[in-house]
């Protein structure tokens, strides 16, 4: 696991070291009693879920991606500027 400390407004950019296109961006949007307030940025072909929805989806439980299954919604998200 890679541990990294980043403040409010500073980001990390996950992508493939082959095409150097970032893959997800995710930005420190707010630190704030203990919780911290994360925005993430992608293109809309990387779906991105917290991981309790992920599990869900993994065990045939959720939302695919391609509309079928329940109400599990995953949508692109973007970064405020």
């Amino acid at each position: 696991m890679l541990v990294l400390t980043r403040k409010t407004r500073e980001s990390v950019v996950i992508g493939r070291s082959e095409d150097l296109e970032a893959t997800v961006v995710v930005t420190i949007l707010e630190i704030k009693a203990g919780r911290v307030r994360l925005g993430f940025q992608s293109d809309t072909g990387t779906p991105i879920h917290r991981h309790e929805v992920w599990e869900r989806i993994r065990n045939g439980n959720g939302h695919d991606g391609n509309g079928n299954g329940s109400s599990l919604l995953s949508k692109e998200l973007t970064v405020p500027t």
